[in-house]
């Protein structure tokens, strides 16, 4: 997911002023262009052309100025202000109207009233018409609620919720009442399944910057898709990886929803690497659990085997890989220590080489289980050299910044250690904000005022890992309560509550539901 300092639109300053809505943009196109005259008329103006041509020429003006203002509002960077004016209110579902509308959210004026139908990704606006987006599709549709389609969306939605599980953290062991994270887990699960391109491009997002597909969110992506009972969907994820993967083992920074690299000059980042083996690996514990004769399909061993290759091969003799950038998609060389990686590309490493050398061991690939868990040691060593004496700062350097990458060499993604707990709890208190959430680090550039929701779940997911649950419930009930209007989660919340960011974010979902499914059970390490 792109990070805020690393955006493809510049960052808006903060006394900018508020994009104009998507629906007032969506009337525009509705105002017509002024009739061009004959070619005879042209000759000889009638009395008053004048007049009617300069009435013409301002409303192209302002046809025009509307037209870019929703180039704006597609293209907006993520720092959008969270000032005096509306912020960013998108409820969550995709927009529409045609070109060039089809990638705006829903917007603050559709969003006031509109509510989604109950277990579906189908919202009813406050006009009472329905907006959808057809299975498989690309362009919403607004249509009537008798329209049969809006009938057999619902239906889908239900049906496709029923088929699998939806955690809801269980009941609160104090009181015994249900601990209300439902609604928040199904809209979840559900905006997953519309991110989700029947190609298995997982996006991030659904339109502007967030519309790509990024390794790093599509692993987690298929670790919720399998703890909520729906493997069809990870394993098409899984495809997707395999058919993207370069033959030196490594992926792109993003990808187009076609499967093409994004072509924009990101470097290739290491981390998706250790996240992809560990999604796969997660992906094929949970699949021999329920059944002991599966087998992890053949189109996936060779991604696997290429990863593993390539992050074995590059280890330095300290034991550490390339310096890279990491989710915070910042350059590596702007880092404390250019010349190390960072925790948040050795924590994902670390835990992909333990994945790979373990999915080795289960297919019997005796010579790679074993080079693959040397390679895993080799890290492992380096992180208690460089990164525990200073207290797993997010660089290995003496009173480096913490961030919560510190949550990568823990569970669920790694053994408990009791000074990684205590690390933890110091990054939490270093980067929590006034408004509940938490910063992505220390010394983040941007906006200091604005929490990130999927550092905020990262830090409940590994409470919950660890059977801290009162400390995991304190982390989604903040999430579920900083939901847009109708239940979505976005990738940031403002000093004052509203959303800053696009939603829904599918990286956050994904989190959350690892997060409540980790309080009802405990899920797999992997071993070290």
């Amino acid at each position: 997911m792109a990070m805020a300092e690393e955006r493809d639109a510049p960052a808006a300053p903060a006394d900018a002023p508020v994009p104009a809505p998507a629906a007032s943009v969506e009337a525009a196109v509705l105002v017509p262009p002024p009739t061009r005259p004959e070619r005879s008329e042209r000759r000889r103006p009638p009395a008053g052309g004048r007049t009617r041509r300069r009435a013409g020429a301002r409303t192209i003006r302002r046809v025009t100025a509307l037209l870019i203002a929703a180039a704006m509002v597609a293209t907006a960077g993520a720092n959008v202000p969270d000032g005096g004016g509306s912020g960013w209110a998108s409820p969550g579902l995709v927009g529409g109207g045609g070109w060039p509308f089809t990638s705006v959210p829903l917007s603050p004026d559709q969003g006031d009233g509109a509510s989604y139908l109950p277990g579906s990704s189908v919202v009813r606006l406050a006009d009472g018409r329905v907006r959808l987006m057809p299975a498989g599709g690309e362009t919403p549709i607004t249509v009537d609620p008798s329209d049969p389609r809006v009938a057999r969306a619902v239906r889908s939605d239900n049906a496709w919720l029923a088929s699998g599980g939806v955690p809801t953290g269980g009941p609160d062991p104090a009181t015994g009442a249900d601990r209300g994270y439902r609604d928040m887990a199904a809209r979840a699960l559900l905006d997953l399944r519309l991110l989700t391109r029947p190609n298995g491009a997982s996006l991030a997002s659904w339109y502007a910057q967030w519309r790509y597909c990024w390794p790093r969110d599509s692993a987690f992506a298929v670790a919720a898709f399998t703890v909520t009972g729906h493997p069809a969907e990870a394993r098409r994820v899984l495809r997707f990886l395999a058919r993207a993967q370069n033959e030196s083992g490594m992926w792109a920074a993003r990808y187009n929803p076609d499967g093409t690299a994004v072509a924009d000059g990101r470097a290739p980042q290491l981390d998706s690497l250790g996240w992809v083996l560990w999604a796969t690996w997660f992906f094929s514990v949970q699949a021999r659990s329920s059944d002991a004769r599966w087998d992890m399909p053949g189109d996936l061993w060779p991604m696997v085997l290429r990863a593993a290759d390539h992050l074995s091969r590059t280890l330095d003799a300290e034991g550490l890989p390339p310096a890279s950038s990491d989710y915070w998609e910042r350059d590596h060389r702007r880092e404390r220590d250019p010349r190390r990686p960072t925790l948040g590309v050795v924590g994902p490493v670390l835990a992909g080489l333990r994945s790979a050398a373990d999915l080795a061991r289960t297919r019997g690939e005796s010579a790679k289980a074993a080079e693959w868990r040397r390679a895993a040691q080799r890290v492992s060593d380096a992180v208690a050299r460089q990164f525990a004496p200073y207290g797993y700062p997010r660089s290995p350097v003496p009173h480096g910044s913490m961030d919560t990458s510190v949550t990568f060499i823990a569970p669920p993604f790694a053994p408990a250690d009791a000074t990684v707990t205590a690390a933890i709890a110091k990054a939490q208190a270093r980067q929590k904000l006034p408004n509940g959430g938490v910063l992505p680090g220390e010394g983040w550039s941007g906006n200091p005022d604005v929490a990130w929701t999927p550092e905020t779940a990262l830090f409940g997911l590994n409470a919950a890992a660890s059977g801290r649950t009162d400390e995991a419930a304190t982390w989604l009930s903040w999430l579920s309560a900083n939901r847009t209007s109708i239940g979505v989660l976005p990738e940031k919340v403002g000093a004052t509550g509203r959303p800053a960011g696009p939603a829904p974010l599918g990286w956050t979902a994904s989190i959350v539901l690892l997060g409540l499914t980790a309080i009802e059970r405990p899920l797999p390490v992997p071993p070290p």
